[in-house]
């Protein structure tokens, strides 16, 4: 009885110190994954890379990050696969960064189940809606120097942007816009000075539209391109017509030019003769 208890106690020993060793090298495993500089919550799944002097998307993330901090660092650049393996991703915040471009699936890339993406205090001057994919995330954008143009105006229509922010989202340069609101200060489209300054969703509601005047300009390069292709098929043609004039006119002197058979004796000039 002594004995089998003692075997008992000597096993479940053995098994707990197995247990603990397997706790502390799968910890261990796991924390390698945890890029430098940074902080790692596994128990939530939090990546604190704040304040960190980073100049880039670190590339060793873990791969079922939840919350993803990157604010005050020095990043410039958002490259197309930085967040492409982050599946469970829902907060990202990029906030006080130094970023002004994003690449084309930067963005795309991001997790269906995104809830936040904060891109504010940066240095984004223009973004357009293939850039940020279809992401149904609260987005923040305020405090950047944005040009506000027609593909500014067509992704604040898309993006689903917190509404306390809105108003931060200020033109720094702009693009002409034309007013369609009737009675609106903006029917004449005056000097594009006129919205520097001015919140965009302001200007929007004012009636102010920087698609109107893209789209006009669209259209009269199409009819000028019409024209031309039209101009360049009839100067084809007469030349084709005036080519061949000149073709049947040489075959024509051509044929004046050769000999004249002969006529050949006839049975009526033979009795001619005798007569």
């Amino acid at each position: 009885m002594g004995s089998g208890s003692w075997l008992g106690f000597e096993s479940g020993g053995v098994g707990g110190w197995l247990y603990a060793l397997l706790c502390v090298c799968l910890r261990m495993q796991v924390g390698a994954q945890c890029p430098e500089g940074c902080h790692c919550a596994w128990e939530s799944h939090t990546v604190l890379c704040a304040d960190a002097g980073l100049h880039e998307v670190p590339r060793d993330l873990p791969t079922d990050t939840v919350s993803l901090h990157l604010e005050r660092n020095f990043i410039r650049s958002l490259p197309e696969d930085a967040f492409q393996d982050l599946l469970h991703l829902r907060d990202l915040h990029l906030s006080h960064n130094r970023i002004n471009s994003l690449a084309s699936g930067a963005l795309r890339h991001l997790s269906t189940e995104l809830r936040l993406l904060d891109l504010s205090h940066n240095q984004l001057r223009q973004a357009t809606r293939q850039e940020f994919g279809s992401t149904r995330a609260k987005t923040r954008l305020y405090h950047n120097p944005w040009h506000c143009d027609c593909a500014l105006q067509e992704l604040m229509e898309t993006l689903n942007l917190e509404p306390e922010t809105v108003n931060g989202i200020v033109c720094e340069t702009s693009a002409r816009g034309a007013g369609i609101a009737e009675g609106s200060r903006w029917e004449d489209p005056g000097s594009s000075s006129d919205h520097v300054g001015q919140p965009l969703v302001k200007l929007l509601d004012s009636g102010v539209n920087f698609c109107s005047l893209q789209r006009k300009t669209t259209d009269v390069a199409m009819l000028v391109t019409m024209f031309v292709w039209f101009f360049m098929v009839i100067v084809y043609v007469v030349y084709y017509v005036r080519q061949n004039q000149a073709e049947a006119r040489r075959h024509l002197e051509y044929l004046k030019s050769l000999p004249s058979p002969r006529k050949a004796p006839t049975e009526t000039d033979t009795l001619s003769t005798g007569l």
